[in-house]
């Protein structure tokens, strides 16, 4: 489920809809949206099949006239270190001029026909900021195929900090149509930063 939206009632509301430990998670968003006014959010439920457990997770989104705020909230079950179920949830926030990018890739079936302003059946939105990235390495190697010299690692690297998966199968048409409008407001809001 996602939703998106521009008031701080409206956020609540979404949270709320999402059903997944709502006073938790308005609670820790609403303390890193601080006095803040939203200028878009978005509230991602989703479940995942973790070996025979099945695992909700929600993600909420928000952006600020100064600020892309990230909140991630986990349950878990008993453990070596809670002999009861627990949740675990974090914030991030990140100033708008430190994002680096904002991704969208875009699943569309039947190219060939496709006619504009139809919905993808499937969008990914990977956004960057330089707190995360990975490091893909290999060995380095040269043309001639008996050459045993060390040339040392060739590679890689990439900004994911975060990406979030949104299809019409799994979460709906409107949870796919929210994803690509609080991806617009992220990538304006960055374009803005950039220019001042």
């Amino acid at each position: 489920m996602a939703k998106t939206g521009t008031t701080t009632q409206g956020l609540r509301t979404a949270i709320e809809r999402s059903g997944y430990y709502p006073a938790l998670v308005a609670e820790a968003v609403e303390a890193s949206v601080g006095t803040e006014t939203p200028v878009a959010y978005l509230v991602n439920q989703e479940t995942t099949f973790d070996a025979n457990e099945v695992r909700r997770h929600v993600t909420v989104l928000v952006l600020t006239a100064t600020r892309f705020l990230v909140s991630h909230t986990d349950e878990q079950g008993a453990d070596d270190t809670s002999p009861s179920p627990y949740a675990t949830t974090s914030t991030e926030s990140v100033k708008i001029g430190r994002i680096s990018s904002v991704v969208v890739n875009r699943v569309v079936a039947n190219p060939e026909s496709y006619k504009p302003g139809t919905l993808p059946r499937e969008v990914v939105l990977t956004i960057g900021w330089g707190a995360v990235s990975r490091l893909d390495l290999e060995p380095a190697a040269c043309g001639d195929p008996n050459c045993e010299a060390d040339h040392g690692y060739t590679g890689s690297a990439t900004a994911d900090d975060l990406s979030l998966r949104v299809s019409e199968a799994g979460d709906g048409a409107e949870a796919v149509r929210e994803t690509l409008a609080f991806a617009q407001a992220l990538s304006e809001a960055t374009t803005a930063a950039a220019q001042r």
